[in-house]
């Protein structure tokens, strides 16, 4: 059961993905050859003459929104990808990360909207420690970090992570005056430590427009957080070993389930939604990175030929995004190998 709902989650993200080139493709009168759901052979399809064949393929990962004349030279054929102008284009390739960011902000409704968001509340301060010296108390709003706004516990939960061992400067919210403390964090054998707890467990409900609010913020914070990430693994804070592919997402899908099922139907709708929130908006940003082979890389390319009014050679284009795409099939192989270990261990 666990596996047929990891599925269902992936194929819910790839398809609303794809699902955004193939609009802005239809709208921009461009002729989707392929819209398919999975790589490889196709187990399923269906084709209309002269229209869009629609797929499901064997392995249950990826997808595809195949356009006519999308890699190739512009020809003058009526429909091709190629034909038309250069801002057509870039709509076509950002809209299937815009998408993902759209589902997160949607699935984020029903989040917000059922159980609240998390405020950076302090649920207590231990004696002892930097936080309690400073002044910190319990019920305190911690709304800055180093000038950076806080809006959710989890923001700064994840800011202490990100700037390990750092001198903060903490601005919080009591009885509606703002003090500021600055605080340097005390190393133990566990970490370096600010004497501070809280919870995301701590829940606030608000009304119909701050749920709308919060739904944004919420995808922006895994935005943030993806994009931190990314700064950790450049700079050597995490390795290749601590990254997730399709084998570890579905181990945790996996074990998520299993540990709500105790709780009931309810909770396990909750875990998953929001697995599928962070999935979405981390496609979302991993997309969009100027690299070759991914949206990113190919909007580099068609941004460079709307400033010089020329395209690049084709013929370069394609072989850089091979060259990518290569290489992001060994990194694939490589984090499905670390799962798999991972999994067996």
């Amino acid at each position: 059961m666990s596996i047929l709902i990891a599925l269902i989650v992936f194929s819910l993200i790839i398809i609303i993905h794809e699902l955004g080139h193939f609009l802005l493709a239809k709208m921009n009168g461009i002729t989707v050859l392929e819209f398919s759901l999975g790589m490889g052979p196709r187990l399923l399809s269906h084709q209309k003459e002269g229209g869009t064949r629609y797929s499901l393929k064997l392995l249950p990962f990826g997808g595809s929104c195949m356009m006519l004349g999308e890699d190739g030279e512009d020809n003058g054929e009526e429909g091709s990808f190629q034909s038309k102008p250069v801002g057509a284009r870039i709509s076509v390739v950002a809209a299937g990360p815009v998408f993902n960011f759209i589902l997160a902000f949607v699935l984020s409704i029903f989040i917000v909207g059922a159980i609240g968001y998390d405020p950076a509340v302090v649920l207590g301060v231990t004696e002892g420690y930097p936080a309690a010296e400073a002044g910190l108390q319990e019920g305190d709003l911690i709304t800055r970090m180093n000038g950076k706004r806080i809006r959710l516990y989890r923001q700064f939960y994840n800011y202490i992570y990100f700037h390990s061992g750092e001198t903060i400067e903490f601005e919080y919210e009591r009885d509606g005056v703002t003090y500021t403390a600055v605080i340097t964090p005390t190393l133990t054998d566990n970490g370096y430590k600010f004497g501070i707890s809280g919870s995301t467990n701590y829940r606030y409900k608000t009304g119909p427009l701050k749920t709308l609010y919060y739904s944004a913020y919420e995808v922006y914070y895994w935005i943030d957080t993806t994009l931190q990430s990314l700064n950790l693994l450049i700079h050597g804070g995490v390795s290749l070993n601590d990254m997730s592919g399709p084998v570890g997402v579905v181990s945790t899908i996996s074990e998520t389930y299993e540990e709500s099922k105790s709780d009931g139907i309810y909770y396990i709708w909750l875990n998953m939604v929001n697995i599928a929130i962070l999935l979405t908006a981390n496609l979302g940003v991993m997309n969009l990175l100027p690299l070759p082979a991914l949206d990113g890389g190919r909007l580099v390319f068609l941004i460079i030929e709307a400033v010089r009014r020329k395209r690049v050679s084709p013929d370069l284009e394609a072989r850089v995004h091979f060259v990518g795409l290569m290489l992001l099939m060994v990194l694939m192989v490589v984090i499905m190998f670390n799962d798999v270990i991972k999994i067996v261990n």
